[in-house]
């Protein structure tokens, strides 16, 4: 028998609520650095149900920031750390990150008919070491939609 013990929210440790402080610390960061690079923010913590999962169960995307680079609508990704002792920020943006963010951005796009305007994926990493002050890096054009087709098999090779 498999029992699940409740808690009431309240009680629970506050290391995930630290977490997301410090992660919207980062992206209020981002979100200025942007600005001061000349980005235009349009939205920021862009939520939307995107599909489902394998098991049938809803999946969510979320994109952190939406921004104008000149007539480039630009869906920014934010990553915050305390160091880089054992990989750097941006090894956060993995294969799996970059699709769910391209899937949320075709949904913002259809909901907002955006049409033909150029669109670019970029990452800004925070890294936000204790006594320190911030560093911020913004990594354009991080990835595109086209690195990101599935490949398929077929008899002799690999189709895109």
């Amino acid at each position: 028998m498999h029992v699940r013990i409740f808690e009431p929210p309240d009680l629970k440790p506050d290391v995930s609520d630290s977490r997301r402080r410090f992660g919207d610390l980062g992206e209020a960061l981002a979100a200025r650095h942007l600005e001061s690079c000349g980005y235009r923010i349009v939205m920021t913590n862009f939520k939307v149900p995107v599909g489902r999962n394998r098991a049938g169960a809803a999946v969510t995307g979320e994109i952190d920031i939406i921004a104008l680079d000149g007539r480039t609508l630009c869906f920014i990704e934010v990553k915050t750390r305390r160091s880089e002792d054992i990989v750097p920020v941006i090894a956060a943006v993995d294969k799996q990150k970059m699709r769910q963010i391209t899937r949320t951005a075709r949904v913002y796009r259809r909901l907002f008919a955006v049409g033909e305007m150029s669109v670019r994926y970029d990452v800004v990493t925070v890294l936000a070491a204790k006594g320190t002050e911030p560093k911020i890096t913004l990594t354009k054009g991080f990835w595109n939609e086209a690195s990101l087709k599935k490949r398929m098999w077929t008899s002799d090779r690999w189709m895109n």
